[in-house]
């Protein structure tokens, strides 16, 4: 790793993604070694991936930005006490992040959601996804005209 050119402001930062509560590795399906260059760490505000061997490659998302995390273990999966997480978000770089072939995958998916809730909590973030009012639900309250400009009466 590369030296750290301003260390008190990347303490700050460090600090404010919130404690690390979970560093788990994608794993290989064969008797569940983690002998894969995939990583991922969890905290209370961040969720970070990192990829690679010879070139990483690093992401992080924050944790209000997702909205929905589903578990998925097949036969092979559970033989090995793994599963496949995935994230749905609304972050720009992926819209879905799949933690594929994780330990202790029960328990990470609930420690993302309930952290997710609290960051949206905290930041006062709203999600109003599909609240089921579209164009054709609008209905005119005012006795003026609706959308294909009939008078009501």
């Amino acid at each position: 790793m590369a030296k750290i050119a301003n260390p008190e402001q990347y303490a700050a930062s460090k600090e404010s993604k919130g404690d690390l509560k979970y560093s788990e590795r994608s794993r290989w399906l064969l008797f569940g070694l983690p002998w894969t260059f995939t990583k991922y760490e969890i905290r209370e505000n961040d969720f970070t991936i990192i990829k690679g061997f010879f070139t990483t490659r690093e992401n992080d998302c924050y944790m209000y930005k997702i909205s929905d995390v589903e578990i998925t273990s097949t036969l092979w999966q559970r033989m090995a006490g793994l599963s496949t997480i995935v994230l749905y978000t609304s972050d720009v770089t992926d819209r879905t992040i799949v933690m594929k072939n994780i330990k202790h995958g029960r328990e990470i998916k609930d420690f993302i959601l309930q952290a997710s809730e609290a960051a949206r909590i905290r930041r006062r973030t709203v999600s109003m996804q599909n609240i089921g009012f579209g164009a054709g639900d609008i209905h005119d309250v005012d006795g003026i005209d609706d959308l294909e400009g009939h008078i009501d009466n």
